[in-house]
Formats: C-alpha cells, structure tokens, sequence
C-alpha cells in the first residue's frame, strides 16, 4: 500500500453486515481507517453507519453475486471516497444440507454465487481501484479450504477461495499490490444457529485483517491460520 496515514485509507468490506465483517469495520475504524460497507441487508447496514459514524462509513446495498451490482458498487465508492487501499472479500455463506447425493442443487448455486463468483466478482471490479494504491487484497478462507471434509461442496468452495488468493497474490505482486488469504477455524458467528462460545470470536479475525494491514511495505502476509486457542 501507499505511504498515506490509516486516516487517509479505505477498506472496502464485503459481508460487512454482520459476523467477522461487521467487527473488522469497527476496528478499522478505531485505528483511523476509513470503511467502505457492502451487503444485502440495507437496515444492519445503516445501523452500522450510524455506529461507526457517517464521516467514516459509507455503505451500499450490493449482492456479490451479481457482476453488475458489484461494479456499479465500487464505482460509487470510488467516487465518494476518491480512493480504494484495501478489500476485506469476506462475504460468504454455508450449504444447509451435507454431502453430495443428498445436496440441494438450488442451494449450491446460492452457496457457490456467493463463495465463488462474489469472491471472483468482487477482485475483478476492484483490482483496477487498488492498482492506483498499489492496495491489498484480503480473503476469509477457511480451515475447511485446507483440509478434505466428506462430501462437503462448502469446503471446496473455500478451497477455491484459498487457491485463488495464493493466484491473485502472485498477480497483484506485478504492479505492487498484496493478497491475503486468512483461514479461521471455527468462528462464533451468525453462519451458525447455536452460539460457540468456545471458538474463535469475530474480533480474533479482525485482528487478523489489521495485521496483514500493518506489515511493512517489505513484506506481503500471504496467508494468515487461526485456530481456537482451546
């Protein structure tokens, strides 16, 4: 990234609504950084603006899925903000039933537009914002993109997401840009009916993103690997 100050920054958040997108904005926003916010959920949306304050949030209503409202998204972010340094791609969502023969095929398509095109999606749209900054790039992966889980179309779409951000990563170092793929554990978030107390929190992946963030403009954290502690 750029020399500027955080407070001259912008991160640009997918899934910021909720979970693991929703805590990384507001601690971006501690640490000076200005947030764009992208989701479907136009009130959680607002809510958050009104948190974080209108001076350092800015949000659109935008499902990942759909090439067309990505573009015009980040296209209205740019405008308003007159930059783009960073993208948190963390937008993302669970298949209902396992395995494959028992799979709902609608379901999938709904899992994998969100997994796989919003992921492809959201670079494409924002790759040309980020080569002005020589910005970053950020991924939520998975364990479950590392590790092989019976019959589970999930899993491999977080494969996909890790194998495309170790790609991206060598595409962006051309012109001096930065892809991190973060891989959590379990998280303690609303993907799961059932708190989790026990596992990872949101705020522990937003430590994480700060932490690519912050490295020196020597050194690219490629990937980044939470487990729960217990």
């Amino acid at each position: 990234m750029t020399d500027s100050t955080p407070s001259d920054k912008v991160i640009a958040i997918t899934g910021a609504s909720s979970g693991i997108g929703k805590e990384t904005a507001k601690q971006l926003v501690d640490e000076g950084y200005k947030v764009a916010l992208l989701a479907r959920s136009e009130d959680k949306l607002t809510e958050l603006v009104n948190e974080l304050g209108e001076d350092n949030a800015r949000a659109v209503k935008v499902d990942v899925s759909n090439i067309d409202e990505v573009n015009r998204a980040f296209e209205q972010l740019h405008e308003h903000f007159g930059r783009l340094d960073g993208v948190f791609a963390n937008a993302g969502r669970g298949a209902k039933a396992a395995g494959i023969e028992k799979g709902d095929v609608e379901d999938w398509d709904g899992m994998l537009g969100a997994n796989v095109n919003g992921l492809l999606y959201t670079a494409k749209a924002s790759l040309p914002f980020l080569r002005k900054t020589k910005g970053h790039f950020i991924i939520t992966s998975s364990v479950a993109g590392r590790v092989a889980l019976k019959g589970s179309v999930y899993g491999a779409s977080k494969w996909f997401a890790y194998g495309f951000g170790q790609n991206l990563a060598e595409e962006m170092r051309e012109w001096g840009g930065r892809c991190t793929t973060i891989c959590p554990g379990m998280v303690n978030t609303p993907f799961f009916d059932e708190p989790k107390e026990d596992k990872l929190q949101p705020a522990d992946i937003a430590k994480s993103v700060l932490f690519a963030l912050s490295a020196n403009d020597s050194a690219c954290v490629r990937e980044v690997y939470v487990m729960p502690a217990k």
